[in-house]
């Protein structure tokens, strides 16, 4: 299985784990991906941390939820990518593995129950470009080469 790293790990620094899993969700033409817009302007993958007592897939289904008001069905698995990063919010130094799926199908069955994210769908390449980071923008291009787009 495929892991990618990202950021860099410095040996003076204390990481705090923060283990999520997230999802490539196109739309049915395959032209577009939504992302989510946290309140302070960044643009992830919907989806987020893995709670104690959750899977990926079970902690997938509720982030879908909280995000986006979506059931969906869950298919492809891309793989892990790990991620290192300071958050200036949290005033913390991250180690983020990434679990990164395809959703395949979607319905929309409920308003997000996280009310302070924007929504948006954007074209591929725009999408890839607008996400803070690289773990995300990798699941985008292992999405594009599985579907050859």
């Amino acid at each position: 299985m495929t892991v990618a790293t990202f950021g860099e790990k410095k040996e003076s620094v204390q990481y705090v784990n923060r283990y999520g899993v997230y999802a490539v969700i196109p739309d049915a033409k395959k032209e577009k991906i939504i992302l989510v817009q946290a309140p302070n302007g960044a643009w992830f993958l919907p989806g987020g941390e893995i709670e104690e007592g959750e899977n990926h897939r079970t902690a997938l289904e509720r982030e879908l939820i909280e995000e986006l008001g979506f059931t969906a069905e869950i298919e492809q698995y891309y793989g892990q990518a790990d991620e290192y990063f300071y958050s200036r919010h949290r005033d913390t130094h991250f180690y983020n593995p990434a679990y990164i799926y395809e959703v395949s199908h979607y319905e929309q069955s409920q308003a997000p129950l996280e009310d302070f994210n924007q929504l948006a769908w954007f074209p591929i390449e725009e999408a890839i470009s607008k996400l803070k980071r690289g773990s995300h923008k990798w699941g985008i291009e292992m999405w594009k080469k599985s579907h050859k787009v």
